[in-house]
């Protein structure tokens, strides 16, 4: 058989072909006219996929700039902060912070777990400036109750900012920056929106824009001020990857265009996004449905499993490598394996950005056919037996 690559990874993400057209012709410089007038769209369209009111800021980087632009532009040396983490990216927040002279306290909870309210509670204090924590936990495939932690911080009078890493919880996850009070919403070029890695982008509320005037930790390429200045005349302060903003322009009209009608043919960004969301819970409720038809645990706890990405735990005494490999060598499906210190323990199959069912069930099938070939440990193993929980759940719960 003939094979072809595809990538059930949460980041990179396949790519969506409207945007690889797009970046092929993107030949215009940054200093025009015409490069001005797709950036000015390109940064509304991103206040409407966000779902805010608040200015969004666009950088060249990976996420990972952009989670250090929201410390170095919101704190000072020596300032208290609290950072909330069950995974690598959570960790990712403690480094971060610490590089930049923070005060770090942590709550910490283990890997494919939650933390609980009560914790985040004790561990804020009045001094506290800011909150640091991911939307969803990748490494893990957890979500985190972040309406509840606003609403937490809200409660207490807090002065903290609530910073959020959501690089895989915009478009998998139903986040409502404005509503529940979020201060910074981060977000990534390689995830929901489909196109290759390269662009981060922060929604900052005005109450960090004001924050930001009284710290004094050093900044310079990822000065958010500084971009928020050049953007409001349709410019980024550096030379920006012109192809990159082009091809996210062209995926943010596909996901509008996923919410067209005949009275509104472009569609609607905001309806599509929700549609966009919709897709990553069903995928992923339909990959659960199969991992537990064949007797697979499940290594998120139940009611805060992750839309972006499913993580299966490997039987005790196997390795999840042995399923990574087979998926890549039998099919060219690419998956990922555990990391840090859940390397061999756990497998995930990510559902983020432009998959749909068609792709949700040809990965579960050749997972089935993998686990046949290697005699993978899957306790409830028999040909089909994913297939028909994904299959009975998307008949049973599908729009």
């Amino acid at each position: 058989m003939i094979r072809k690559t595809r990538l059930f990874t949460p980041g990179p993400t396949p790519l969506l072909p409207a945007a690889q057209f797009a970046m092929a012709a993107a030949d215009i410089h940054h200093r025009t006219p015409e490069f001005r007038a797709m950036y000015t769209r390109v940064l509304s369209q991103l206040k409407e996929f966000v779902g805010t009111k608040n200015d969004v800021i666009i950088l060249s980087s990976s996420g990972s700039g952009a989670m250090e632009a929201a410390v170095s532009n919101l704190t000072s040396p020596g300032d208290r902060v609290l950072v909330l983490t069950a995974g690598k990216f959570g960790e990712r927040w403690t480094g971060i912070t610490k590089a930049f002279g923070c005060h770090v306290d942590v709550v910490s909870a283990p890997y494919g777990s939650t933390f609980s309210l009560d914790e985040v509670k004790a561990n804020l204090h009045l001094e506290t400036r800011a909150v640091f924590v991911q939307a969803t936990e990748s490494s893990t495939g957890v979500r985190h109750d972040i309406e509840a932690i606003a609403k937490l911080l809200k409660s207490e009078n807090s002065e903290a900012l609530l910073i959020v890493d959501g690089i895989t919880g915009l478009g998998t996850s139903h986040l409502d920056m404005d509503g529940w009070g979020i201060d910074v919403l981060i977000g990534g070029s390689q995830k929901a929106v489909m196109i290759p890695p390269g662009l981060s982008y922060l929604a900052v509320s005005a109450r960090a824009w004001d924050r930001m005037e009284a710290t004094y930790n050093p900044r310079y390429y990822f000065d958010l001020r500084k971009e928020r200045k050049n953007a409001a005349k349709g410019e980024s302060a550096y030379t920006p990857p012109v192809a990159l903003i082009a091809a996210l322009g062209a995926a943010l009209n596909y996901i509008a265009a996923q919410a067209a009608t005949p009275e509104k043919p472009e569609g609607d960004l905001a309806e599509g996004r929700k549609k966009l969301v919709d897709n990553a819970i069903t995928c992923a409720a339909m990959t659960r449905a199969a991992a537990t038809a064949l007797g697979l645990k499940l290594f998120a706890p139940a009611g805060y499993e992750a839309a972006a990405a499913t993580a299966i735990v490997a039987p005790e005494g196997t390795d999840s490598g042995t399923l990574v490999k087979g998926l890549k060598s039998q099919f060219a499906a690419i998956v990922t394996d555990g990391q840090g210190e859940m390397k061999g323990q756990l497998f995930r199959i990510a559902h983020i950005g432009f998959f749909d069912y068609m792709d949700t069930i040809a990965i579960i099938g050749a997972l089935e056919q993998v686990i046949h070939k290697t005699k993978f440990p899957a306790p409830n193993f028999t040909f089909g037996k994913g297939l028909v929980a994904a299959q009975t759940f998307f008949a049973e719960h599908a729009k």
